[in-house]
């Protein structure tokens, strides 16, 4: 994947890159905590051969030479890179896209401290900002200049997970990565999260961002959220990007009686999962698991346990899941009903060896709206941002210039 070269770097005098590394952390110290009253919070930056943490408590900020217990958040790369990164030469999402840092623990923290909202950050580096969207504290990346773009993830995922879309499009576009509710950092109000919402919720976000009209790009549950907005608020949409959306089912509805009978709030309930069943579920995704970093997959299984170790993520998780299952797929409120009234100019990408929504759902796509351009990808999986992010963003780019 192409990432967006450093700009307006600030120049170091320094004798070694380790010497930039404390210089940097003690500006960002001096500068007070980034994440807000009432944050708690530690980082440790690992160059292996030596360590630096950074303790947040509340207002306070302190600079500990050296590798704390149980932080948070651990953040790996060599002194160089760590080094261009906390100075702002070059973003940290960046340099974890190229493989050259890794994260552990808590990403979205990582990223905040990275993702400064900071004025004089090159424009195509992510900042991480917040907006009150229909009464929900919603967090989201920022980057790039343009025509605006917004990413919308999948179950269970994060903003995270559309990071290869935004570094490709945020060299000429505006983009913007939000958490969507019940997901990530984004809040998680107790509610039912079926499509219906999430389009109120996101027409309420382009109104705080100040976008009137935009192109929508959304992965899974992310991309049948997408097709809701096209539905019912088409005069707020460019165009659609569909990477494997998830469609109301035609079959295997069997379960439908005993999905009604088991309530989101079952989430309420303490539940353990595995991490490392959560890494196997995660590598299923793909269809050569082998193709993506090992690191990418510590991370994202960091980032679900960690949200679904709070009662509020898991019901909400529990909900979204529930609704995807539950969606009706004709009569006057269904799904296959309601798609041929899609204006708005598609394009679906589906993994030919998707195992979660399969391929198949193309054709019954064009059947119901023959304008819309369906590709299946060969030797792809759920997630083609990241398994095959070349030919799908040679696809996207294509479809964004028509």
């Amino acid at each position: 994947m192409r990432i967006p070269e450093s700009r307006g770097g600030r120049p170091l005098d320094l004798p070694s890159p380790e010497d930039r590394v404390v210089w940097s952390l003690r500006h960002r110290v001096e500068g007070g905590s980034p994440l807000g009253e009432g944050a708690r919070a530690t980082v440790t930056f690992d160059a292996g051969h030596a360590a630096w943490s950074v303790v947040i408590r509340g207002k306070a900020i302190e600079l500990v030479p050296d590798r704390v217990p149980r932080p948070d958040t651990v953040v790996r790369a060599d002194a160089v890179t760590l080094a261009s990164v906390l100075a702002g030469d070059e973003s940290g999402v960046y340099a974890f896209l190229d493989g050259r840092l890794t994260i552990r623990g808590n990403m979205a923290l990582a990223i905040r401290l990275d993702a400064v909202d900071d004025p004089g950050r090159p424009p195509a580096f992510p900042r991480a900002r917040t907006a009150r969207t229909l009464d929900v504290e919603t967090f989201y990346l920022e980057a790039g200049r343009g025509h605006p773009v917004v990413l919308l993830h999948g179950l269970g995922a994060t903003n995270a997970s559309m990071l290869p879309t935004l570094a490709e499009l945020a060299r000429d576009h505006r983009v913007l990565a939000p958490d969507l509710p019940g997901f990530g950092d984004s809040g998680k109000p107790v509610r039912t999260y079926d499509p219906a919402f999430y389009a109120r919720w996101l027409v309420s976000f382009l109104d705080a961002v100040g976008v009137a009209r935009a192109t929508l790009v959304g992965n899974s549950m992310g991309g049948r959220v997408a097709i809701e907005v096209g539905l019912t608020a088409p005069e707020r949409v460019d165009r659609l990007v569909l990477f494997a959306p998830s469609l109301a089912f035609k079959r295997f509805r069997e379960a439908t009686p005993l999905v009604r009978l088991v309530a989101a709030e079952l989430g309420a309930m303490p539940i353990m999962v595995p991490r490392t069943l959560v890494a196997r579920a995660i590598r299923l995704l793909f269809a050569r698991p082998e193709r993506l970093r090992d690191a990418w997959y510590d991370a994202a299984a960091d980032e679900f346990v960690r949200v679904f170790a709070s009662a509020r993520g898991r019901m909400a998780f529990f909900s979204a899941a529930r609704q995807i299952y539950l969606e009706e797929a004709t009569g006057e409120h269904g799904f296959w009903d309601r798609l041929p009234a899609l204006s708005r100019p598609a394009l679906f990408l589906w993994g030919e060896a998707d195992q979660l929504v399969p391929a198949r759902f193309g054709p019954h796509v064009v059947a119901a709206v023959p304008r819309a351009r369906s590709v299946v990808l060969e030797d792809c999986g759920h997630v083609p941002q990241f398994e095959q992010p070349e030919r799908t963003h040679e696809l996207v780019r294509g479809f964004l210039r028509q």
